[in-house]
């Protein structure tokens, strides 16, 4: 029997057949009838020892890295930021690389083409990296490759070298720095960010910005404060994803395609719990439910634009809701005790390399821990 599991708005299908098939059938259908009818169709087939003309090609005839990458992407629940990546990734890769030709000495010819050939940002390069990399873990984890060799890149293996940056000036490219984003945000700029979002009006200005969901807005503040969750992680919660009595937000629409679950702070537990706001189920008002990437991408540009204009009337030169994330990362780290992989777990990172990033802790506060 097939194994069948929601991903999302969309159904995944395994069937295995040890003895008849030579690697695992992976199927993706968006209407949950429509493959329950092909599955069963094709199990019938297969139970009489007929396999269909497309399931016949086996692990050996299937060596290349997009074919692959392709069965991962059909197999696994994998973010929109991902998808698209990893499709500007294998553009740009040959179209017949072969899986054996994945190897460390692989890894390290392709980020040096990135800096030389692709002349990308190294924030651009960790984003192509990281989406490859994911795709060759599953790979990895089901014996495809003996390993993922993108993990044994080094440490600030993005940054260009003296040698790349000769290489790029010598075709008048630009050596691209890498401005990795440390913004904290300093008590006085979170007290002028409140007071806007409180109706106050904006120093020097006539009027106070129209807030039309100021509640929302409120809690969305508090909320990526206390979590570190990201925007559209928040933006798309049901309410009964938010479990009071256990004091926990379970998440399943997450970057990494990965359910999490986040504790809730005595912070944040007090505002949610005075907190009515209802909308059809849901605890924000700005979506409507509507999963298509074009429809998550014009809230999250829209919320974005807005948090803009509060952070400019605060007075907060430079600061961008991303930053929020940083901040809320870099707070859990000063006031806990927690672990690196503890704080992954509420964070969602992966990579502890990437968490790094955010941990940007104050001098001061680790000076008060020196003797």
């Amino acid at each position: 029997m097939a194994t069948k599991r929601r991903r999302g708005a969309t159904w995944h299908y395994t069937i295995r057949r040890a003895k008849l098939l030579p690697q695992p059938i992976y199927l993706s259908f968006n209407d949950e009838e429509e493959g329950d009818e092909y599955v069963k169709r094709l199990e019938a087939l297969l139970d009489r020892g007929v396999v269909p003309d497309e399931f016949q090609e086996t692990k050996t005839t299937r060596r290349d890295l997009r074919s692959n990458v392709r069965r991962y992407l059909d197999a696994q629940h994998v973010s929109i930021d991902d998808k698209k990546l990893l499709a500007i990734v294998q553009a740009r890769l040959p179209v017949r690389l072969d899986l054996r030709e994945l190897t460390f000495t692989w890894a390290t010819a392709w980020v040096t083409d990135l800096k030389r050939v692709q002349n990308l940002s190294p924030s651009t390069i960790r984003h192509h990296v990281g989406a490859l990399s994911r795709a060759l873990d599953w790979l990895s984890a089901h014996g495809d490759i003996p390993f993922n060799p993108l993990k044994l890149l080094p440490k600030g293996y993005s940054s260009y070298t003296s040698a790349d940056s000769k290489a790029v000036e010598a075709i008048e490219g630009a050596v691209k720095e890498d401005n990795e984003r440390d913004r904290r945000i300093e008590p006085h700029e979170e007290a002028a960010i409140r007071t806007i979002l409180a109706g106050h009006k904006p120093q020097g200005r006539q009027r106070s910005l129209t807030l039309h969901t100021q509640d929302a807005l409120i809690l969305l503040f508090d909320m990526a404060l206390e979590t570190a969750m990201r925007l559209r992680e928040m933006y798309t919660l049901d309410r009964d994803q938010v479990d009071l009595r256990r004091r926990t937000i379970f998440l399943e629409r997450t970057k990494n395609g990965d359910k999490r679950q986040v504790p809730i702070s005595s912070v944040l537990y007090a505002k949610l719990s005075d907190y009515t706001g209802d909308y059809g189920g849901r605890l924000f008002p700005w979506w409507d439910g509507d999963l298509s990437p074009k429809v998550l991408e014009q809230v999250t540009a829209r919320l974005s634009r807005q948090w803009a204009r509060i952070f400019s009337a605060a007075g907060a030169d430079g600061l961008r809701w991303h930053d929020t994330r940083h901040e809320a990362t870099s707070r859990i780290y000063e006031r806990t005790k927690l672990t690196d992989v503890q704080i992954a777990s509420i964070t969602g990172h992966k990579d502890p390399r990437q968490l790094k990033r955010y941990a940007n802790l104050r001098a001061s506060t680790l000076a008060e821990q020196l003797w």
